[in-house]
């Protein structure tokens, strides 16, 4: 344990949001996430605040819905950027591993240094768990239409060619653009309101490190895939939210 964690009480009644806060943090420190990274976390941050940072009933039935989509596909990709990496790449590499697929990286604000950074750390955590996925995103040669930049590039052997995207931490836009392609788009993000969390197929309202280690649990079960409704389940985190908050001032 680092001497900042140290200093955390673990009693603390919100040790787990601070310890997340510290991983971005030192993944900032490490080049791997752009100087906005923790104003975006602290965003999500205040809507986990509001669902009481508990996977909520609606999230696990979406995250079962996820897991379903993503075993049915003929070829799904997670699309990861710098702060899921940052928070999950252990769960992730995990999730990849059981579905046989790739994962590929697409940050907002792309460089050489910071995707440079973040393919050595998810290579390295790939070595250390003894496994063998398949790490894609630094040598882009297809674009996502509609998309200008280099949010826009991404490869043709991954996201390109998938026909189920998993994006953790996903910006409006791409997702837009990704359904756009005849994707299904799998959102994780803590902000029903959200572009992404009402353009996406199916979206869950959870932080993205319970997400992911309730997705490890899941796969395995294999559950079906159902008519999933995504308005109906935002509409349910949101009504989660606001009765959440009316019984803190009761």
């Amino acid at each position: 344990m680092s001497d900042e964690e140290n200093l955390v009480d673990p009693s603390h009644p919100r040790y787990h949001s601070l310890m997340i806060r510290k991983k971005v943090a030192a993944a900032g420190e490490k080049g791997m996430l752009a100087d906005s990274a923790m104003i975006a976390h602290g965003r999500g941050e205040a809507f986990d605040y509001l669902i009481g940072e508990q996977t909520i009933p609606s999230a696990l039935a979406a995250t079962k819905e996820v897991a379903a989509r993503l075993l049915r596909a003929r070829k799904p990709v997670l699309s990861l950027n710098g702060n899921a990496i940052a928070l999950a790449s252990q769960e992730f590499l995990t999730i990849a591993s059981q579905l046989n697929c790739p994962i590929e990286i697409n940050i907002f604000y792309r460089t050489p240094e910071r995707m440079g950074a973040l393919l050595a750390h998810l290579k390295l955590m790939n070595t250390k768990l003894g496994l063998d996925v398949e790490i894609l995103g630094g040598v882009p040669d297809a674009r996502i239409p509609g998309l200008e930049g280099p949010r826009g590039a991404c490869q043709s052997s991954g996201i390109f060619e998938a026909d189920t995207v998993l994006v953790p931490l996903e910006d409006g836009d791409r997702c837009e653009a990704l359904v756009g392609m005849g994707k299904e788009v799998l959102v994780i993000d803590l902000n029903p309101l959200s572009r992404s969390s009402k353009r996406g197929t199916v979206t869950v309202v959870d932080e993205v490190t319970r997400f992911a280690k309730n997705l490890i649990q899941i796969i395995p079960e294999r559950p079906p895939a159902t008519e999933w409704n995504n308005i109906q389940g935002l509409q349910s985190a949101l009504n989660h939210i606001t009765e959440t908050m009316a019984n803190k001032f009761v």
